[in-house]
């Protein structure tokens, strides 16, 4: 049963990422990791065990174990690839910021000289 709900959510999961195509402008690599992400949480739901042949390859003792890796490197590079976003955001306000400042400057009045 916890199968049949985990791939069900795997797949709403991708139906959302791909029906909203337009909105999502994520990059060719995001998007091809993404797919990747979606395939090996199928796999790895369908087969336990061979992510626990995996994992022991790898010299995990098991496989819950390396998917909590997993996952934890792929938050990291979520928050990082969020918080580069927001700070090229930010420095594209002030950008703009200063041109529309500039652009209604007002010169100051010279005052003649006694």
């Amino acid at each position: 049963m916890i199968q049949f709900i985990l791939l069900l959510s795997a797949a709403a999961l991708a139906f959302y990422f791909f029906s909203n195509r337009r909105k999502a402008q994520a990059k060719a690599g995001v998007k091809i990791g993404f797919v990747v992400l979606i395939l090996a949480a199928i796999w790895a739901i369908l087969r336990p065990d061979d992510l626990t042949v995996l994992a022991n390859w790898l010299g995990v003792d098991r496989g819950t174990d390396l998917m909590l890796y997993v996952l934890v490197v792929a938050f990291f590079f979520t928050t990082l690839s969020t918080w580069v976003r927001f700070r090229e955001q930010e420095l594209r306000y002030a950008r703009l910021a200063r041109a529309v400042a500039l652009q209604n400057a007002v010169a100051p009045e010279v005052q003649p000289r006694k």
